[in-house]
């Protein structure tokens, strides 16, 4: 009877808290095991020392009537464990969380341990997003794999969709002259090598804007690609790169002329040579981005 006490005291009160109904009739009926505690009572007065072998005994019967009424507790019991399995639901549910949260870092944990080879495999396998299924080519990356300077743009564009490699057309070509009046070439001949790379190693359809989730699933290429080329500079040119490694909003006109980081190494912010196309007008400005991005590898040793 103690037992029953307990569990009315302690189990309703606790299941009442989490909003749990099914205790509410139990509850009721624990008032109903007292007065079999009365009845229960009653026998010590019958049997004090007189005929307790004939008369009392079917009067004390009625206690293993109460206990026939005490596996009603299991039948409580049972109603925890629905109640348990109810409470079980929102734990299956973290776990499930918990599942891709290591997923999520387990791919990116075996990522950051590739080498170039297997990098570079990975990438061109790679189904992380959606923009798998509209891609020609996954865009890598091409340069001096041990270069000073890294220079990182957004995302593909068409021709660099079609030609696997980032940087192309006239954009390519005006990235090649800013880099070549700074004394570096993308394939290292003739001056000090650079690698480039985009934030996005597949194109966006119609050339939209990069989705969060797409620059996340993409970042930790990006991040072994930092890794392994070890740079003491980083150029990231345009809105869209900028903002994604720097995990910012501002507009590049605020991030201009200071040294930002990424993974440890000194960023430098500046348009994308296709904005220099339609705006020549702010090729000083960016001239000016090359001298400090010259500047900062300079003391960078």
């Amino acid at each position: 009877m103690n037992w029953t006490t307990r569990l009315d005291a302690r189990q309703r009160a606790m299941l009442a808290e989490m909003g749990v109904q099914v205790w509410a009739p139990e509850a009721k009926a624990v008032p109903a095991t007292t007065p079999v505690t009365a009845a229960v009572v009653e026998p010590p007065a019958a049997p004090i020392r007189s005929e307790a072998a004939e008369v009392p005994a079917p009067r004390v019967a009625p206690p293993p009537a109460a206990p026939a009424r005490e596996p009603q507790a299991p039948a409580p019991a049972t109603a925890v464990v629905g109640a348990g399995a109810g409470a079980e639901e929102p734990a299956a549910e973290a776990p499930a969380v918990s599942a891709a949260g290591v997923l999520s870092d387990t791919r990116a944990g075996q990522i950051a341990a590739m080498d170039w080879d297997a990098l570079q495999a990975s990438v061109a396998a790679c189904e992380a997003c959606g923009l798998c299924k509209t891609r020609r080519n996954t865009v890598f990356g091409v340069g001096d794999r041990q270069a000073d300077w890294m220079v990182i743009g957004e995302a593909p564009g068409e021709q660099e969709d079609r030609q696997g490699e980032p940087f192309v057309g006239a954009a390519g070509q005006l990235l090649d002259r800013m880099l070549q009046a700074t004394g570096h070439r993308r394939d290292g001949a003739g001056g000090q090598g650079v690698y480039v790379a985009n934030v996005l190693k597949c194109r966006p359809p119609a050339n939209r804007n990069p989705q969060p989730q797409e620059v996340v699933r993409c970042e930790p290429y990006l991040m072994r690609q930092v890794a392994l080329v070890k740079p003491k500079v980083i150029l990231a040119m345009g809105r869209f790169a900028v903002q994604s490694i720097l995990r910012t909003d501002e507009p590049i006109g605020r991030l201009r002329g200071r040294v930002h980081h990424y993974q440890g190494v000194p960023v430098i912010v500046t348009y994308h040579p296709a904005y220099l196309l339609r705006n020549p007008a702010d090729k000083a400005k960016a001239w000016a981005d090359l001298c400090l991005a010259m500047d900062t590898a300079a003391k960078a040793g």
